[in-house]
């Protein structure tokens, strides 16, 4: 069965109202607290403040953050629920499926997973085949001493988990409860995403002093636009699929993948271990798992930016089909049939 309409799921599945439990005012101004909610905390703390001396990669710093980051998505997501539940006028059933807890998922977190990775043809082919990973992604001791660093959990676990809590799971159903259009919803709240990450240009000030403040602004910037582009992705597979593990999942892999290479030539490195620190917030001296490259031929590196073009293609087709699910929160017209 197909998705239905926007404004008849509202109404009949989620809310016992026809108008809107929020205004388009509150739940901006809402946004705007869950979005200080998520990086305020970082900042009370001697523990979790970014300092000079202690880089955001100590293990020390990793457990405090995730411990400050956790109680605020509990505390959002109990106050989001309330706000379902008592201006909405719904069920504390619908309202956990309003915040994609319930069902799970697990077929719609499978196909997303799948166009993520065509999406990614390019990068999984230059990491898997050029730089010779593939060995160590069927290995279940390779995936626990990825997660099992601080740096990875907090890359592929913490991190994807307690931002899509806060910037899908509970922002999105804030709009919804204010029956904002869908088309709205996914330019409009990866906004928020991105503007929580611009805090990093204060932080990477502080640890490299030496570094120009329009070279630091031009990369909180850059990591502004890839957030919030990823965002608007993230926001349309929340929607479409109504679950929280889809998007959760799909965030870790693209923190694994890393930005793919729009320039340059592919080289081939020898393996020495897992990707552990590889994410999107790494730098190029912060990745490991690869030593020094050999030369290749110019046919690998014309293989791999066909397969970026084969993917981006691929994904385009893939878009709509893949991410259809009769748990859907809103149908996009003329999207959906």
């Amino acid at each position: 069965m197909a998705p239905v309409g926007i404004m008849a799921r509202l109404k009949s599945l989620y809310f016992k109202q026809d108008e809107p439990a929020l205004s388009e005012y509150t739940v901006a101004l809402l946004s705007v607290i869950l979005t200080l909610l998520y990086v305020v905390p970082f900042y009370l703390s001697p523990k979790t403040r970014p300092s000079p001396t202690l880089s955001r990669d100590a293990p020390s710093v990793i457990r405090a953050r995730i411990r400050v980051v956790t109680g605020s998505c509990i505390v959002s997501s109990v106050f989001v629920l309330w706000l379902i539940v008592e201006k909405g006028n719904s069920s504390i059933g619908a309202g956990i499926r309003l915040l994609g807890c319930w069902p799970v998922g697990v077929l719609e977190t499978f196909r997303s997973l799948l166009l993520t990775a065509i999406l990614f043809l390019g990068p999984l082919f230059e990491r898997g085949i050029v730089e010779g990973e593939w060995k160590f992604w069927f290995r279940p001791s390779r995936l626990s001493e990825s997660l099992g660093g601080w740096i990875g959990w907090r890359n592929y676990v913490a991190g994807p988990f307690t931002e899509e809590v806060i910037f899908r799971s509970g922002m999105v159903s804030l709009h919804l409860l204010a029956h904002t259009s869908p088309v709205r919803i996914v330019f409009l709240v990866p906004l928020y995403f991105g503007i929580a990450h611009v805090h990093h240009f204060y932080e990477f000030r502080l640890t490299h002093p030496d570094t120009p403040a329009w070279a630091a602004l031009l990369r909180s910037l850059f990591q502004f636009g890839y957030t919030t582009i990823f965002g608007w992705y993230a926001t349309f597979v929340y929607l479409r699929t109504g679950s929280l593990l889809a998007v959760v999942l799909v965030h870790g892999f693209c923190n694994w993948s890393g930005l793919p290479r729009f320039w340059g030539r592919v080289e081939a490195g020898q393996p020495i271990g897992p990707p552990i620190t590889r994410g999107k917030e790494d730098s190029d001296e912060d990745l490991i798992g690869v030593r020094g490259g050999n030369g290749l031929g110019v046919g690998w590196t014309i293989a791999y930016y066909v397969l970026l073009v084969v993917g981006a293609l691929g994904f385009a087709q893939g878009l709509w089909p893949l991410t259809e699910s009769y748990h859907a929160l809103v149908s996009f017209s003329g999207k959906s049939n």
